[in-house]
């Protein structure tokens, strides 16, 4: 399964991500990783985010068909519909705990999405919790 996990700058994605690279059977590909090393050549334009998008979802895709992890996970803004569809997550965590990022281009252009698995709005939540519900998701 491919894992989303969206939203603002400093809203935690990343530190989700840490908690359940821990937890599951999974690969997990940071933004900030990949746009300083592999994705160099990619600005912040509304054609560079979606490229990025596609790129993250490509790198997702490669390692699921190895077989031998459950997930694919990349966490990073995805801001518009459009970089969400690019990507094609199997699931989606949008992290709703700040309203504003440090970034203003980013707040700008940042969209609610209309859709998410899941929508983590405050910073206690129970990883072990997520865990299972993403489990339970992908085998369903």
């Amino acid at each position: 399964m491919k894992i989303l996990i969206m939203g603002l700058p400093g809203a935690g994605k990343t530190t989700l991500a840490e908690k359940l690279e821990n937890k599951l059977n999974v690969i997990w590909f940071n933004a900030d990783e990949i746009r300083n090393h592999i994705n160099r050549d990619l600005g912040f334009t509304d054609a560079d985010r979606i490229e990025q998008a596609t790129r993250m979802g490509r790198l997702c895709d490669i390692v699921l068909r190895s077989k031998h992890v459950e997930h694919a996970m990349a966490d990073f803004i995805c801001p518009t519909q459009e970089t969400r569809n690019a990507f094609n997550a199997d699931f989606t965590i949008w992290l709703d705990t700040i309203k504003e990022g440090r970034f203003a281009d980013t707040n700008k252009v940042f969209q609610k999405p209309t859709f998410a698995n899941l929508v983590i709005d405050n910073w206690d939540y129970d990883v072990d919790e997520l865990v299972k519900l993403i489990n339970h998701y992908a085998n369903n």
